[in-house]
């Protein structure tokens, strides 16, 4: 008997953790539009013109003050070897900062510089790192808040590509 209630206990803890989450990501992802995305274009950090076009994609927003996105660096590098990568830095400075941040910490990846929170407002995203995955129309199908790995990433843009 004390056995059963111990797990009726556990299974009872497991369920408040897992609507704690689904709140915290519900509330993360109010404003995110659904659909068909946000144009997004403008000047990248190097200079060039970066305008969305067509085919699967990742939009990753991220700070260069945030720690979480530190850990998604490295992933974010390797993706935009491979995949139709765009980044969107969220008040971080001005392009100078950025493009300094950049090179100390080694990236190449594309950028786009968000200063004044702009672009990240459009696309609801209050918190980074966020990373939307969108489909060869340009439709978001998936979007993540928070560390996501790699091969998550990699997974989803796969799945977009269809």
């Amino acid at each position: 008997m004390a056995d059963s209630k111990k797990w009726l206990r556990r299974f009872a803890e497991i369920l408040v953790f897992a609507a704690l989450l689904a709140g915290i990501r519900a509330w993360q992802q109010r404003d995110v539009p659904e659909g068909p995305a946000l144009i997004l274009a403008g000047r990248l950090l190097d200079g060039k013109v970066f305008e969305r076009g067509r085919g699967a994609i990742l939009v990753h927003f991220w700070a260069t003050w945030c720690p979480i996105c530190r850990t998604d660096q490295a992933s974010i590098e390797a993706l935009s070897g491979s995949h139709r990568v765009i980044t969107v830095v969220l008040k971080s400075g001005d392009d100078a900062a950025v493009a300094q941040y950049m090179k100390r910490q080694g990236l190449d990846f594309p950028v786009l510089n968000d200063p004044d929170g702009l672009i990240s407002d459009a696309w609801g995203v209050h918190a980074v790192p966020a990373s939307f995955v969108l489909d060869r129309e340009g439709k978001i199908r998936f979007v993540e808040f928070g560390y996501t790995t790699g091969i998550g990433l990699r997974a989803r843009l796969w799945l977009a590509g269809f």
